[in-house]
């Protein structure tokens, strides 16, 4: 009995003295080995528009450096710079980047818009290996030269030295990174007197706008920003608000029309995309505005004319009390088919095992994309630029994503629209071009287009934003004719923007 309540006595002793014991030491990570920068050049030709582009294929990567001159990061790139060019003052250069955030660069550059391209089935899904790769005949290097950038912690960029992830993953540490990218980029290779632009996609769009005015205030200033799928605002989801619903009914209905899913199909999309936008920011708004007040006799007089834009049952629409999110949407709208349509890309639809669920498996238009690009582009960099390592490149970095800081400007969530509407009040002659996909159920269109209206800019400054939409989707590259009119318009840009920036010189 003695040592019965003996032990009990001695247990408890031993816990209160490690209760005061010295904590373990953490453990100490070895900084990251400093590896050199790389550059490795291919020589190659392209046909755009039946001209004949001799250009170099630049793979590499440039060191980033802390404010004592140590290297904290390796980021990785792809130039791709037109061959015989005299006068750099007179050749542009592009940076061009994916999002996420955590995304690596290759969607972009194998989409379309560099000079090789992966061919995809247009809107379905794409069979396995060996992956078809040809010269993208709509590629913009005939318009300027292109710098693909890999962020951090995606493809082959990587924290080095005493480098940690934190420096670079959030919106503000993001647009540091890049731009001393950017400024290492044009002092290596002689490129401060190019006319420069910035294209993102996605969050890459989030990325541009911030960073406009961060190289501005760093004297760079830019010619032209391409927004592809843009985010610019991230108050607009907040709970209660229902903003949302209406820049999203307008993407339903473009998808509804798609689909064929609508009561009287009208010919003309954009046409009908209009008349949504009206009906959205019109009845539809003051009908969501009365909130829980909303007569049952309107409800179910605004679930039929909804009906009439989306396609969804008008019972539906009346369960929903008129708000459904694209998640539903996304579920409902071929449910009597059994399948469920894409996020990024509402064209692209797949079978659901579950019918009776509010929620999607899985995204057919991101499932059925992502191993071409990263089969495609892995072979690409071994066979093509002849860029070897035996690392492997990181389309999506899902640690990056987790630990994102969102933190912008003193707030908790990024509005960057005004990022941009500052650099472009610093800077009169800076031109933005919007792309949008009408079948993107991830940046709805008509977000992008209230969030530029909305920016506080003269009339003067408002014109030199020059809005553009194509049947695709968030990607708007994976449609072949949605790329090629992509091409035109960018074609016109980059001409125009030029343009007015040497008749603006020679006043």
């Amino acid at each position: 009995m003695p040592r019965l309540i003996a032990l009990p006595s001695l247990c408890l002793l031993m816990v209160s003295m490690a209760a005061f014991a010295a904590p373990p030491k953490p453990a100490v990570t070895a900084p990251v080995p400093v590896p050199r920068e790389r550059a490795v050049s291919t020589q190659h030709s392209v046909t755009i528009g039946g001209r004949t582009i001799r250009y170099t294929a630049t793979a590499g990567t440039i060191l980033l450096r802390n404010r004592q001159n140590q290297p904290i990061a390796s980021m990785f790139y792809v130039a791709y710079t037109k061959d015989g060019v005299r006068h750099l003052a007179d050749r542009p250069v592009t940076f061009l980047y994916n999002g996420g955030p955590g995304a690596a660069s290759d969607w972009i550059q194998m989409g379309g818009l560099g000079p090789y391209r992966v061919n995809m089935a247009n809107g379905g899904p794409t069979p396995p290996a060996p992956y078809s790769i040809t010269p993208s005949h709509e590629s913009i290097l005939n318009d300027t030269d292109l710098v693909f950038i890999d962020a951090v912690g995606t493809g082959y960029s990587r924290v080095v030295g005493k480098g940690k992830g934190k420096m670079f993953w959030g919106v503000d540490q993001d647009v540091k990174s890049f731009g001393q990218f950017i400024y290492r980029y044009l002092k290596k290779y002689n490129r401060w007197q190019s006319p420069k632009f910035l294209y993102g996609e996605s969050y890459g769009t989030t990325r541009s706008a911030a960073i406009a005015e961060y190289l501005q205030d760093q004297g760079i200033a830019l010619n032209g920003v391409i927004l592809q799928s843009s985010v610019l605002n991230y108050f607009d989801w907040m709970p209660g608000s229902d903003s949302k619903y209406i820049f999203y009914l307008p993407s339903f209905a473009a998808i509804a029309w798609y689909h064929d899913k609508l009561p009287n199909r009208p010919a003309s999309l954009p046409a009908f995309v209009q008349q949504a936008r009206e009906f959205a920011s019109g009845p539809y708004a003051q009908a969501l505005w009365q909130g829980d007040t909303l007569p049952k006799s309107e409800l179910d007089s605004m679930a039929k004319r909804m009906h009439e834009f989306t396609g969804l049952p008008v019972a539906y629409l009346e369960r929903a009390n008129l708000r459904v999110t694209a998640a539903h949407f996304r579920k409902e709208l071929l449910l009597p088919e059994r399948e469920h349509i894409g996020r990024y890309d509402a064209r692209f639809s797949a079978a659901d095992a579950d019918a009776v669920s509010s929620r999607n498996s899985f995204d057919p238009s991101g499932q059925f994309t992502a191993a071409p690009f990263a089969g495609a582009f892995e072979w690409y960099l071994h066979n093509i630029l002849k860029f070897h390592s035996n690392r492997l490149y990181k389309e999506v970095s899902n640690q990056a994503y987790k630990k994102w800081d969102w933190k912008h400007d003193h707030r908790a969530r990024p509005y960057v629209a005004g990022d941009l509407a500052a650099a472009m009040r610093k800077n009169p002659y800076l031109r933005v071009l919007s792309e949008n996909g009408y079948f993107d159920l991830a940046t709805p269109f008509y977000e992008t287009q209230f969030d530029l209206d909305h920016a506080m800019l003269p009339p003067k400054l408002r014109q030199h934003i020059t809005f553009a939409y194509f049947k695709s989707g968030h990607m708007i590259y994976l449609n072949p004719r949605a790329l090629k009119a992509m091409h035109s318009v960018l074609d016109t840009f980059y001409s125009d923007t030029l343009k007015a920036d040497a008749a603006g010189a020679a006043h």
